[in-house]
């Protein structure tokens, strides 16, 4: 493959990790489906960095998982809920936009749905 198309989806992977890895930690961005682009991009772009991204303690196997089963392990998934409604409490708390407290609340809501229809990960699996 080129260099260049490899260098450019050598920095989108990385990129996509980066995001990935604040969808962890910010309410509402996803880390699922960047770190499935990431692992994308580097499959095609870097074997070693593919590599790096598919054994990473944390982010690995939570990949893995999801390529293989298309399942959350469910304390991934109680983690998650547990997050994403501490941090729309917070905000609710704290916005003065009285309007805007619904919508984080009917989003909120929404995306408990989205991440309860995603399958469970058995233990055996």
């Amino acid at each position: 493959m080129d260099l260049i198309v490899r260098i450019v989806l050598n920095v989108l992977g990385t990129v996509f990790v980066l995001i990935g890895i604040l969808g962890i930690i910010l309410p509402l961005l996803p880390a699922t489906p960047f770190f499935l682009l990431a692992s994308a991009c580097y499959v095609r772009g870097s074997k070693r960095l593919y590599g790096w991204l598919m054994n990473n303690n944390h982010i690995g196997p939570y990949i893995k998982n999801f390529k293989e089963h298309r399942a959350m392990p469910l304390r991934a998934k109680i983690v998650t809920i547990a997050i994403l409604w501490v941090s729309l409490i917070i905000s609710i708390y704290r916005i003065e936009i009285v309007i805007l407290q619904p919508v984080l609340i009917i989003v909120g809501i929404g995306v408990t749905i989205l991440i309860l229809r995603i399958r469970t990960l058995k233990l055996s699996q």
